[in-house]
């Protein structure tokens, strides 16, 4: 069974659709209204369907607390020396700006929407009335929330980052008790930037398979070769970082696309889609001109009537006028029929059957 289409805004999202991009703000906006708004233009400009902010707040996600365990220590880490709460601090977009950014977003005609990281932010986002909600990998075991949003009745995505297979089953069926009916899953490695060959692309398959839900991938990896990839597995939403210029910097813009990848990534996702087309043999209407450079059999030098067909004076060349090559040892042998001049394509009237 195919998992139905969901209306996003005023997009269809199915396996039968386009893949719909997602252009991820996070904190790229650098605590610039202005810069916001321009990456929303910029995002509209490359061709993206959507952008999607994240809303939350220093405080509703941890503490300010300085023990070591609010401490990030991992050298290898974007945000390495950073406490959570100055952290977040730093790249949370603030709330009194979502209603100017959806307002853009509605004039430039793409969707405008976020991902909520507490029940208050899901408050929040109803009164703006977004289209839909984005649950983050690290809020997928976050059941109250989950149920918080599912009882809005919107369309979820969920993206998969870190989840077992037993903690996702947990959360697709509190989503869907609560009472969502529409729910896509994206495929995420939770490590920022990821690498390509710890992508496991074939889980895409195996959630529409499982879930029976639309699937895509939130993809943190530098290019579009993953994202590209991943619609041939059945992505149907791809979520990618999304800055002005990774040079200006930011906490997300290591692994942000700019304007012009992102554009790119629009054109051949959409390419990448249309080439999937369907289960077909045979000539395409377009390829029958292209028929005619196939080989058939042909006499090669003249060949009068009464004389026997041989390797010397018939051959298998192109183009494709005569016989198939699958009648030239069942030719060899036997009687020209009438004269036949070299060049010529042969047919059944020229030979004769004993």
């Amino acid at each position: 069974m195919n998992p139905k289409v969901i209306t996003l805004g005023k997009r269809k999202v199915g396996l039968n659709h386009p893949p719909l991009i997602i252009a991820e703000m996070s904190g790229n906006h650098n605590q610039s209204l202005k810069r916001a708004l321009q990456i929303v233009e910029a995002a509209a400009r490359s061709g993206c369907d959507a952008i999607k902010l994240q809303t939350y707040t220093a405080d509703t996600m941890t503490i300010n607390c300085k023990r070591k365990e609010f401490f990030i220590k991992d050298k290898k880490s974007l945000w390495s020396g950073f406490y959570l709460y100055d952290l977040y601090k730093k790249a949370y977009t603030p709330w009194e700006w979502h209603k100017a950014i959806f307002k853009r977003c509605k004039e430039l005609e793409i969707i405008g929407f976020s991902t909520p990281f507490d029940e208050s932010a899901v408050d929040f986002l109803e009164s703006l009335n977004v289209p839909a909600y984005k649950i983050a990998s690290f809020e997928n075991t976050h059941l109250p929330l989950i149920k918080r949003v599912a009882k809005t009745g919107k369309p979820l995505i969920i993206s998969t980052g870190m989840a077992t297979l037993n903690e996702l089953k947990e959360t697709v069926l509190t989503a869907r008790k609560a009472g969502c009916k529409d729910i896509i899953l994206l495929k995420c490695t939770s490590v920022y930037p990821a690498l390509p060959k710890n992508a496991n692309l074939l889980t895409i398959a195996d959630l529409t398979n499982r879930f029976k839900c639309i699937a895509g991938i939130s993809d943190h990896t530098n290019g579009i070769s993953v994202s590209v990839a991943s619609i041939t597995l059945g992505a149907r939403i791809i979520e990618k970082h999304f800055t002005l210029r990774r040079s200006d910097g930011g906490v997300d813009s290591e692994f942000s696309m700019e304007p012009l990848e992102m554009k790119t990534l629009v054109e051949e996702s959409k390419k990448a889609f249309y080439a999937l087309g369907k289960v077909y043999y045979g000539l395409t209407k377009e390829e029958q001109k292209s028929k005619r450079f196939r080989r058939s059999v042909f006499a090669v030098e003249n060949i009068e009537r009464g004389e026997l067909f041989t390797k010397t004076n018939i051959r298998v060349i192109r183009p494709y006028h005569g016989l198939a090559p699958k009648y030239f040892q069942k030719i060899l042998g036997k009687i020209a029929s009438k004269k036949i001049k070299k060049g010529t394509p042969l047919k059944w009237d020229q030979i004769t059957i004993i």
